[in-house]
């Protein structure tokens, strides 16, 4: 912790190496934390991602430590995704086309390889479908594995909000995928 300390402040200070090995130890994270909100637009998760650290970069000086840099960073790219949600908004994309209802797999499918892409894809679908404030409280939660209390810090909202979105998310999912039980 010390150490991304002194990264930051040398960053602040204009040394673009300090500023290139936050970005090498964050990439990764980020990209799939852009992944996972922008879920709806996979092909836009590289250029938010891109933008979270030009715009960090823009804006290091104005980063105070009252949160970690990771949650500055985080914030940062939800914001992003959620302006290009904003952004196409008019367009088709706010509302996923409704795919033709199927029914469970069928049983004489014997290629598990086969159920786990079209639950893959279920999933994937069922995510995108999600409002972003829901899809950015799964992500936190359940596939960063962050606590209530640091994903609700990271998107700023109270942990009871938090809650109501998991529950509300998850029942979303629920019904969606309710084919796969």
């Amino acid at each position: 912790m010390d150490k991304e300390k002194t990264l930051i402040a040398r960053a602040q200070g204009g040394d673009n190496k300090a500023f290139e090995a936050l970005v090498l130890k964050y990439k990764d994270r980020l990209y799939g934390i852009a992944s996972s909100v922008c879920a709806r637009m996979p092909s836009e998760a590289q250029d938010v991602a891109q933008e979270t650290f030009i715009s960090a970069l823009k804006h290091i000086t104005s980063f105070k430590a009252n949160a970690a840099f990771s949650t500055w960073l985080y914030r940062i790219a939800a914001n992003n995704c959620w302006q290009r949600f904003r952004k196409v908004k008019a367009e088709a994309l706010s509302e996923m086309p409704a795919e033709n209802k199927k029914g469970h797999p069928s049983r004489s499918c014997v290629n598990e390889n086969a159920l786990k892409n079209e639950l893959s894809r279920a999933v994937s679908k069922a995510m995108a479908s999600l409002p972003a404030d829901y899809r950015i409280a799964i992500t936190f939660s359940d596939i960063e594995g962050l606590s209530n209390a640091e994903a609700a810090g990271r998107i700023k909202v109270s942990v009871a909000a938090l809650k109501t979105r998991l529950h509300r998310a998850r029942g979303l999912l629920k019904k969606q995928l309710e084919q796969f039980r």
